[in-house]
C-alpha cells in the first residue's frame, strides 16, 4: 500500500545514499542538498546516519546549520587525520601561532636595533647635517622607541 505523503520531486543527498524515498518533513533535507552528495558521505562515513539523526534532534533549530557545519568540519578532519582528528589541527594551529608570535618579537627587536642605530647616527651627526632632523620619520622613531623592546630579555643582538 502506498504511503500518504506527497513524494518530493528529488531526494536529499542523504535519503539517496541511505536509497531511501525522502519526504517532505524529512531532517536531512534543508542540510544536506541533493547537489552536496559528497558532504553526506564524510559525516555518514564517520557518524553514522543515526547518530546525525540523533544529534540533530536534541539540537534546538536555530542550531541545526551550525552543528551541521560542525559536523562536516569534523569529518572532514577525521577523515583526513583519523589518529589526531581535530585536535591535531588545532595543535598544529597553535604551534604554527606560537611560532609567529616568535616571529614578531625578533622583527620587533629588529626594528628597534635600527630605530636605535639611526637615532644614535642623527645625535652623532646633529651638527653635520641640521636638515636630517626635518625629516618626518623622526617623529615616529620616538613614538616607536617608548613602545620597543628591550634587548636584554633576547640574550644576543637581533642580526647575528
Amino acid at each position: 500500500m502506498k504511503s500518504q505523503e506527497p513524494r518530493s520531486r528529488s531526494s536529499c543527498a542523504a535519503c539517496k545514499a541511505l536509497k531511501r524515498r525522502c519526504t517532505p518533513n524529512c531532517q536531512f533535507a534543508p542540510y544536506f542538498r541533493k547537489d552536496e552528495p559528497k558532504k553526506f558521505a564524510k559525516v555518514h562515513k564517520v557518524f553514522g546516519a543515526s547518530n546525525i539523526s540523533k544529534i540533530l534532534n536534541e539540537v534546538a533549530d536555530e542550531q541545526r546549520e551550525d552543528t551541521v557545519n560542525s559536523l562536516v568540519y569534523e569529518a572532514e578532519v577525521r577523515l583526513r587525520d583519523p589518529i589526531y582528528g581535530c585536535i591535531g589541527a588545532i595543535a598544529s594551529l597553535e604551534k604554527k601561532m606560537v611560532e609567529l608570535e616568535h616571529d614578531l618579537i625578533l622583527a620587533r627587536a629588529r626594528l628597534a636595533f635600527c630605530v636605535n642605530q639611526r637615532t644614535s647616527f642623527l645625535n652623532e651627526h646633529e651638527n653635520m647635517a641640521p636638515w636630517i632632523h626635518d625629516n618626518p620619520v623622526s617623529g615616529m622613531v620616538e613614538t616607536f622607541n617608548q613602545n620597543s623592546f628591550s634587548f636584554n630579555q633576547f640574550g644576543h643582538l637581533p642580526f647575528l
